[in-house]
């Protein structure tokens, strides 16, 4: 299907009254965008039921779950996502910096789940996906995957995860259990920077017309679900922060590269704050800052091409983190050692520590590119910078292990110093581009050579990417989107009142 062709309309009678059939018998309701953008609109009794539902198991209580306000916290009498706030004890900058958890999504703890929901609800409520038929398959470095298996699960379909066989040994252990076939595991050449070679794999995939490519590099509503919901959490954190510091002012808003799905929230908090957007990506491969290529381990971002979700010409800064950068912090952050010297030697608060434990490497990541940005542009204590902790670090214990045996396989305080000093209270602002004109056009062409010249997009609608009336009009299309979602529970006879 054309990425573009985004419709508000049943496209197959047949297959949309097959769909409808499949989730009345499974008793499944789903949630729309808007719900999951404010939970309190839900009706009570699925938010209640959701609150029940076994966060592990696939559950369609847990699809009214798929929001950032699994375990809520209350700032300035506003409830709240989980969050830490990082101290200049801590960042070396002045700047408050604030961390969303993406650990607490239910199904496979990270916020990819919400961008898998997302990308396959609308082509089943258009009867452009028959959950009988159609097997859903889900191109990723991860997450992304791991999130589409888990919803299909919950749906009764076949889902297919497709990944570089280098990623972390733990998501496949995770793959493993959930997967109705081991066949339906897809191992591609490399890890993070390998994404081309998982559209190869995906195109000989689909040869087969019952599967379904569920791109979230391409697919729009990954882009939508994020403006929407992620923007909309992250604008309620700021917010109710800046009840008791009425000057405090949003800077700027972290993400990495990815998908680009996750940046679609810096469009929204842009409109309504002001904020800078500002894309993360590794400097051992430095494609947007350098037109560079090569290998890294910030496991949880895809790169050397340009998504065509990423709305280039809206971004104003690309942060570049190495990779030794967020290993050596995952040891800091990860190990007995490491706690010790920052609570006795450091003065940090002990719960913080261990918020910082639980941090994933994308995460780590993130939070190194809002420093950089900090000190690129001095950002002073009245300037708040957002960011996201993709996942948590029970993903990455085997990466752990392999640094800490690249390091010699000790680790003391002496360790734990040098990480500090070198990587927080004595980091860099090198590798950060302000973009211009020139350099927004610049990277924005890159993304031709993936999906002109690769992925066969035509060059007009390649292009109308470069204007924000074709995002703000992609906006435009949120509310049709939930009428859609809203028509299938009723037809179901699923449907619950307010």
């Amino acid at each position: 299907m054309n990425p573009f062709e985004l419709t508000a309309d049943i496209v197959d009678p047949a297959a949309y009254r097959t769909a409808v059939a499949h989730v009345r018998a499974r008793g499944i309701a789903l949630p729309s965008f808007g719900e999951l953008a404010a939970p309190h609109l839900m009706p009570a009794g699925r938010s209640e039921a959701a609150a029940l539902a076994d966060k592990s198991a696939p559950d369609p209580r847990n699809l009214f779950g798929v929001h950032w306000f699994n375990e809520a916290v209350r700032v300035n009498g506003r409830e709240v996502p989980a969050h830490i706030e990082l101290p200049s004890a801590l960042t070396g900058v002045p700047a408050r910096i604030f961390v969303l958890l993406g650990r607490h999504f239910p199904l496979i703890r990270a916020h990819k789940v919400l961008a898998a929901y997302a990308c396959l609800a609308p082509r089943l409520v258009t009867g452009r996906f028959d959950p009988t038929r159609h097997r859903a398959v889900w191109p990723s470095t991860g997450n992304y995957c791991r999130g589409g298996v888990a919803i299909s699960r919950i749906l009764g379909c076949r889902g297919v995860a497709v990944l570089p066989g280098g990623m972390s040994a733990e998501r496949f252990e995770w793959l493993e259990r959930w997967v109705t076939d081991p066949s339906d595991i897809v191992r591609t050449p490399g890890t993070e920077s390998n994404v081309k070679e998982i559209y190869d794999a995906c195109a000989e995939i689909e040869r087969d017309e019952a599967n379904i490519i569920l791109n979230q590099f391409s697919e729009f509503p990954n882009y939508l679900v994020h403006y929407a919901a992620t923007g909309a959490a992250a604008s309620r954190l700021f917010e109710a922060h800046r009840e008791s510091a009425p000057d405090l002012k949003l800077a700027a808003f972290v993400a990495g590269t990815g998908s680009a799905g996750t940046l679609a929230a810096g469009d929204r908090l842009k409109e309504e704050h002001g904020a800078k957007i500002v894309a993360m990506e590794p400097v051992e491969c430095p494609t947007l800052l350098y037109n560079g290529f090569g290998e890294h381990n910030i496991q949880g971002i895809g790169d050397k091409h340009v998504p065509l979700i990423h709305n280039v010409a809206n971004s104003d800064i690309i942060a570049g983190v190495s990779d030794e950068a967020s290993d050596d912090l995952a040891l800091l952050f990860g190990s007995v050692e490491g706690r010790a010297y920052l609570i006795e030697r450091r003065g940090l608060e002990p719960a913080l520590v261990e918020a910082l434990g639980t941090l994933g490497l994308s995460g780590i990541g993130n939070v190194l590119a809002a420093i950089k940005t900090a000190r690129r542009l001095d950002f002073g204590p009245d300037e708040a910078i957002l960011t996201i902790a993709t996942d948590g670090a029970e993903l990455y214990a085997s990466e752990r292990a392999l640094h800490l045996a690249r390091k010699g396989g000790r680790y003391d305080q002496v360790d734990a110093a040098e990480a500090f000093g070198q990587h927080l209270l004595g980091g860099d602002a090198d590798h950060v581009l302000e973009l211009d004109h020139r350099d927004r056009q610049r990277v924005f062409n890159l993304g031709y050579y993936t999906w002109v010249e690769q992925q066969g997009i035509s060059v007009e609608d390649f292009d109308r990417r470069r204007h924000q009336s074709f995002w703000k009009g992609l906006h435009a299309q949120l509310p049709a989107f939930d009428e859609l979602i809203a028509r299938m529970n009723r037809d179901a006879g699923v449907a619950v009142a307010a």
